[in-house]
Parts: C-alpha cells; sequence; structure tokens
C-alpha cells in the first residue's frame, strides 16, 4: 500500500528507497496510478508493478501507467473510491466482508457474490491488506503517533491499520508527550517504523 491522493501525501522519499531497494513484481494499493515521472509513477516506469489496485488510473498525467496498460504489462484492479477506502479500513478493522451497493450491476461486480437485503441489490467486497504500507505524515514521536498535514492525511490512517509493517516517512520527530494525544490520528500501535525527512525534500502536502 502506498497513501496519497495524486501527490497530496504521496511518501515520494520512501519511493525512492523502494526502488533503490529493488523490490519488483509488486502488488500495489494506491487511489491513482501515478501522476508524472516521479513517485508512484517512477515505480511503474521502472518496472516493478506487476498489478496496481486503484479507482483513479487515468488522469491528464499518467502517461507511464496508460502505456504499460495498453501494451499489457501490467494488470489493473478497478475499486469505486469508496469501496476501495472501505475495504482497506476492513481490514483493518478485522472485518471479514461486507455487502454495499456500489458497482452492482457493472462490469466491476462480475464474478462476486450478490445478495437482496430489504429490497435493494448489493455486491460482497473483501478487505485488502498489505505485507507493507508507506505514508506520509506530518509529525511523530517514538512510538509512532502520527500526526497528519491538512489533505496529505487521506488513505494513511487505513493503509497504516492495514498492512502488517507500516512505515511512516514524517517532517518532525518530537520527544514522548509532544504530541497533544487529542491530535492524534494514528496511534503508534499501526505503525512499525518512522522516517524524518527533512521538510526541504519532501513531496506535495
Amino acid at each position: 500500500m502506498i497513501g496519497g491522493f495524486g501527490t497530496a501525501g504521496q511518501p515520494m522519499e520512501l519511493i525512492d528507497a523502494l526502488l533503490d531497494q529493488g523490490a519488483k513484481d509488486l502488488v500495489i494499493i494506491n487511489n491513482n496510478a501515478g501522476n508524472g515521472e516521479t513517485g508512484l509513477a517512477a515505480l511503474l516506469g521502472a518496472g516493478r508493478v506487476r498489478k496496481i489496485v486503484c479507482s483513479f488510473p487515468r488522469q491528464v498525467d499518467s502517461q507511464i501507467f496508460d502505456g504499460l496498460y495498453r501494451s499489457g504489462k501490467i494488470e489493473l484492479e478497478l475499486v469505486p473510491q469508496g469501496n476501495l477506502a472501505e475495504r482497506i479500513r476492513a481490514a483493518g478493522a478485522g472485518i471479514g466482508a461486507f455487502y454495499t451497493p456500489t458497482g452492482y450491476g457493472t462490469p466491476l461486480a462480475d464474478g462476486k457474490e450478490t445478495r437482496e437485503i430489504n429490497g435493494r441489490q448489493y455486491v460482497l467486497e473483501y478487505p485488502l491488506t498489505a505485507d507493507y504500507a508507506l505514508i506520509k505524515a506530518e509529525r511523530a514521536d517514538r512510538w509512532g503517533n502520527l500526526v497528519y498535514r491538512k489533505t496529505a492525511r487521506n488513505f494513511g490512517p487505513i493503509m497504516a491499520s492495514a498492512a502488517r509493517v507500516a512505515v511512516a516517512q514524517v517532517r518532525e520527530i518530537v520527544e514522548l508527550g509532544g504530541i497533544d494525544p487529542e491530535t492524534v490520528v494514528t496511534p503508534g500501535i499501526f505503525v512499525k517504523r518512522v522516517v524524518q525527512i527533512d521538510a526541504a525534500h519532501g513531496a506535495k502536502e
């Protein structure tokens, strides 16, 4: 899983580190399929991604994904945005599956179990989990409690809870007690690694 809504909240430096590390044949869960040639788009362009699960793969600057998809070099699982968020959240909450009306009667429901509930048709959806979640936050303490900055929050909190190992890129690490508990969005119990990145090198927030 890689956090971000477009480039907002995308952990660019963690993605760069993943590129340097050399992992390949990846299945990526993200809202988008990369913008321009940096971040997630660079990971796609390097041929490291086998499949992407997202809700918004096409946009004006998604040329890398477009080329890979048209040439059959990447798989796509298209998920409506609300379903994507709920499938990730369900994984973190320990929910085995859930019914949603979104997607019923469309190709997105092909092969999935459906059921009528109170006169309305629903599709059964399963949680999305991952071995790792790479996310971006504004501030952390060494316990991993996270505070986000505005829209950079987006998918970060639910991805942290849904992955086996969540790695958070942050601008600032403070001493224990340096974060008001009322402002903590992601409790440290969900975060396994915190990496401080100088703000001058950060991605768009």
